[in-house]
C-alpha cells in the first residue's frame, strides 16, 4: 500500500503542484446560470471535476457547500470524489473536522477508511482541541494510506488569536502543531503524509515550515495570494507546497475548456517556482 505522501509527491511531480478547489458557492452557481439546488450543484460539480481532475495533482471539494443541500448534496460529493479519482487526481476533502475520542474516530472512519463511501485521499482537520485530539485521525490515515492536513497558520484575521498565542513553554500554538506534524513525518520518503494548512496571505513568518510533509496553501487568486507571495513565504520548502485556488479557476466556467485553461495557467505559474 502506498502512502498519501508518496502518491502526492508523484502527482505533483507529474502534473504540477496545483490543487483545484471545488467550492459550489450559491453565487458561483448563479454565475454559471444554475439553480441553487441539488440539480444545479451536480451540474456545477461534475463539470468542474471533468474539466480539472484530469489536469491537476489534486482537487479539494469544500464539504460544507455539499452538506447544505442535505443527503442529495452528499450524494453528489460521493460521485465527485469517485470521478476525480478515476481521472487521476487525489482528493483532499476540506472538512476541518476536530473532536475527541470516539467522535474523532468516527470522522476518521468516515473519510479515511478506504472502505467508506466517503473515503478520500486526505482531509483537513482542526487541532484546537489539542493536537493530541487528532490522534485517531492521524493513526487511521496512517493505517489506510491516507493523509491529514492540520490547520497551523491560516489567513483569516481571527487566526492569530489562537495560532500565535504562547503555550506554557513559550512556543506558539502554531509551532506546537508544526512540531507534532514534523515528528509524525520523521523518516518518511519522499514526502510525509501529514501536512499543515498555511495561508498564502499570512505575510512573513518565523515559524519553521519544514515539517517533512506537504503544505496546503489556500488563498491563491481571488483572496490575494500569488506565485510571488508563495515564493516569499515558503522559500526553502517550495517543493512541498500544494497551492490551492478555487474562485479564480471556477470563475472561468461554465465552459469546460476555459476551466481547464485557467487551471493550467495557475499550475504553470507555480511549477516555475520549483524548476
Amino acid at each position: 500500500m502506498s502512502t498519501f505522501g508518496e502518491r502526492l509527491r508523484a502527482a505533483m511531480d507529474a502534473r504540477g503542484p496545483l490543487c483545484a478547489g471545488i467550492d459550489p458557492h450559491a453565487s458561483l452557481l448563479a454565475d454559471w446560470g444554475l439553480a441553487d439546488d441539488a440539480a444545479g450543484l451536480e451540474r456545477f460539480t461534475m463539470t468542474a471535476v471533468e474539466a480539472l481532475a484530469g489536469t491537476v495533482a489534486a482537487v479539494k471539494p469544500q464539504s460544507a457547500f455539499f452538506e447544505r443541500h442535505g443527503s442529495r448534496g452528499v450524494a453528489v460529493l460521493e460521485r465527485a470524489v469517485s470521478a476525480a479519482r478515476e481521472l487521476g487526481a487525489l482528493v483532499v476533502l476540506d472538512v476541518k473536522r476536530g473532536d475527541i475520542g470516539s467522535t474523532a474516530q468516527a470522522y476518521a472512519d468516515a473519510y479515511l477508511d478506504q472502505s467508506s463511501p466517503l473515503a478520500v485521499d486526505a482531509i483537513t482537520a482542526s487541532p484546537f482541541l489539542g493536537i493530541g485530539s487528532l490522534d485517531p485521525m492521524l493513526d487511521t490515515a496512517a493505517a489506510h494510506g491516507a493523509g491529514v492536513f492540520v490547520l497551523a497558520l491560516t489567513s483569516n484575521p481571527e487566526g492569530p488569536q489562537v495560532q500565535h498565542a504562547r503555550t506554557a513553554d513559550g512556543t506558539t500554538v502554531a509551532a506546537t502543531v508544526l512540531a507534532a506534524l514534523r515528528a509524525r513525518n520523521a523518516g518518511a520518503e519522499p514526502l510525509g503524509s501529514f501536512g499543515a494548512v498555511v495561508g498564502a496571505t499570512i505575510g512573513d513568518t518565523d515559524e519553521d515550515l519544514g515539517i517533512g510533509g506537504p503544505l496546503l496553501v489556500p488563498g491563491i487568486g481571488a483572496q490575494g495570494g500569488s506565485a510571488e507571495t508563495v515564493r516569499r513565504i515558503f522559500g526553502p520548502v517550495l517543493a512541498n507546497v500544494l497551492p490551492s485556488s478555487s474562485r479564480e479557476i471556477l470563475g472561468a466556467g461554465p465552459d469546460p475548456t476555459a476551466l481547464t485553461d485557467a487551471a493550467r495557467r495557475a499550475n504553470d505559474a507555480f511549477r516555475e517556482l520549483v524548476r
